[in-house]
């Protein structure tokens, strides 16, 4: 509730409050203001403070007033206009990228306001991640003259030999061939997606992504200048149909996939439809960046397009920003050795080398169990949260659009998320919209929710008490 001062009036206060947000990223380009009237009564304020503050934000750029629509958010990086992504029928030359915005997200994942949980973010708590073990492989790393080696020189191009070799053996316990020559290590999985992307294609080519999606590759991919082919991912794998037709129609150079744990449903590829989408590679022409961010937290056994293909039309990608140290970001990528060497040039290109230290105290890690058993222990933790989580939910009159798994759960709320993210914010919550994950924004009643953070009652009352009364 907003209270009038003497040097601050609630028309100053309400601007305020959605200029900071909208210059923090926190609301998207694009989306959608409350109606005044929805505004009015959800800040206990009259519709003339209201509409004197929506006057003010078109007046300083911040948003757009669309005849018998209401306010939008403008883009303040790009003002291409909210374009139509057209789908399998569609002829090449009118597939066009819409300004897709994954700033809230990511933004979102440095705003501490509340110092509440917060359900959009897509990592763990760090309570959970903290550990005694990864300190004392730094210190072992860094013993003698290892620390001014380290920081005097370059180091190896491919990557830390030793972290190579521990990969390589990682790999070939997931049925995934490759020999540590063929192992590349980055700054985060999110480099070796960018390095894939930078040296396959150039602007302009059609790039298959599923959807809903990753909200940062759609991002991505956009900024480089490529045209997005969604691809709907479904229970068993992606839309194989629409695969199909993308590659007759318009010839696609790259498909990125998330195969196992699929951010956000949680979905897994079955045999049949990797089988089935390995076919298509082969048949048209194109590779397949496999995104296995989430193979820590996978059930054993899990499908990888990678095992069944053996890395020649795939390339595989992975990292320990999820499962260990978010701020070490390291990555890596394990490709088909006859790319390894245009895929090198492209990593010494953008940032000569990774940060050797912490890859040979990673390795240390890897080598002596201590990786697996904290993975171990997440798993638990995660497993106990995900059951509380969901009980939560279903009792606060959600469903789930996809059987919960791993880390996020696809939570149906029947209402327009982007309009209750809002509402959210002003109780200190951040929540991840169902707009977020599709190619073009548009409204969505579905949110992605973290595991680990929506496991406390608070939350959901709150959650369940606007959500009634947006009914």
């Amino acid at each position: 509730m907003l209270l009038k001062t003497a040097s601050h009036s609630l028309t100053d206060q309400l601007c305020a409050r959605f200029a900071e947000r909208i210059r923090s990223r926190l609301l998207a380009p694009g989306a959608r203001l409350p109606s005044v009237r929805q505004c009015a009564a959800q800040h206990g304020v009259s519709v003339a403070t209201v509409v004197a503050a929506y006057d003010r934000l078109q007046a300083q750029g911040l948003v757009a007033a669309r005849r018998n629509s209401g306010f939008f958010v403008r883009d303040l990086v790009s003002e291409r206009p909210v374009a139509h992504v057209d789908r399998a029928l569609a002829a090449p030359e009118k597939i066009v990228n819409p300004p897709v915005d994954a700033a809230a997200l990511i933004r979102g994942m440095f705003h501490h306001g509340s110092g509440k949980p917060q359900p959009g973010m897509g990592v763990f708590p760090p309570d959970w991640l903290d550990n005694s073990f990864l300190p004392a492989a730094v210190r072992k790393a860094s013993s003698g003259g290892a620390l001014k080696d380290f920081s005097l020189h370059y180091g190896e191009p491919l990557g830390d030999a030793s972290l190579r070799r521990a990969l390589a053996q990682q790999l070939a316990a997931l049925q995934v061939p490759a020999e540590p020559q063929q192992i590349i290590t980055t700054v985060g999985a999110t480099q070796a997606l960018d390095i894939i992307s930078r040296t396959l294609l150039r602007a302009g080519d059609c790039v298959m992504v599923e959807e809903p999606g990753w909200a940062v590759e759609f991002a991505r991919l956009g900024a480089l200048g490529m045209r997005i082919l969604p691809v709907p991912r479904r229970a068993d794998g992606p839309d194989l149909a629409v695969m199909a037709r993308y590659c007759e129609l318009h010839s696609p150079k790259l498909f990125v996939s998330v195969s196992v744990l699929h951010n956000p449903t949680g979905h897994c590829l079955t045999p049949g439809s990797a089988h089935r989408v390995l076919q298509l590679a082969n048949e048209h022409d194109f590779h397949i960046a496999e995104d296995d961010t989430y193979s820590h937290l996978a059930p054993e056994h899990a499908t990888r397009l990678c095992a069944l293909d053996g890395l020649q039309r795939t390339i595989y990608v992975s990292g320990f920003s999820k499962i260990l140290a978010p701020g070490w970001r390291v990555g890596y990528l394990a490709a088909p050795g006859a790319l390894v060497e245009r895929l090198l040039d492209t990593k010494l290109l953008t940032t000569l080398t990774t940060p050797a230290l912490l890859e040979k105290a990673l390795a240390g890690c890897i080598e002596q169990g201590q990786l697996r058993r904290h993975a171990e222990r997440i798993r638990s933790r995660l497993a106990q949260a995900r059951a509380r989580s969901t009980r939560l939910a279903l009792a606060h009159g959600c469903t789930f659009a996809a059987e919960p798994a791993g880390l996020f759960g696809w939570v149906q709320t029947g209402i327009d998320t982007d309009a209750l993210a809002q509402r959210m914010l002003d109780e200190g919550y951040l929540i991840a919209p169902g707009a977020l994950f599709h190619a073009v924004r548009t409204p969505s009643t579905l949110m992605r929710i973290n595991f680990a953070a929506t496991q406390e009652a608070a939350f959901w009352k709150v959650f369940a008490r606007l959500r009634g009364a947006a009914l």
